[in-house]
């Protein structure tokens, strides 16, 4: 694998990985050959700034858990009105984390 294309890919796309796990995808995308880093390196990923946002702004009615594929909690925060603000509050203080892990866990499926 290159050096610098596994720089590239890394530097660009942190963010979107929790800090802890950046060594660990490192090693991974440094044994592959070079269409296996193809298909690695194209899936989506998900913005935790943007999912920040909406859960800031429209988290109250549970889309921000939808938009994660948690269908049961999304629809309990829309009948609830996110259990009057709770779990608003508690989502939109850990929704970057929960999108880093689901971004890494996406990844390894790959993997």
């Amino acid at each position: 694998m290159d050096v610098q294309k596994l720089d590239l890919y890394l530097m660009s796309n942190q963010k979107y990985f929790p800090p802890e796990k950046i060594p660990f995808i490192r090693e991974k995308l440094a044994a592959l050959d070079d269409s296996q880093f193809v298909v690695a390196t194209a899936i989506e990923l998900k913005d935790p700034t943007v999912m920040l946002i909406i859960s800031i702004f429209l988290g109250g009615w549970g889309v921000d858990r939808f938009m994660m594929g948690d269908i049961g909690m999304g629809v309990l925060k829309l009948l609830t009105g996110g259990v009057c603000g709770i779990l608003w509050l508690v989502d939109v203080i850990t929704i970057m984390n929960k999108v880093k892990e689901q971004n890494f866990n996406n990844f390894m499926m790959v993997m």
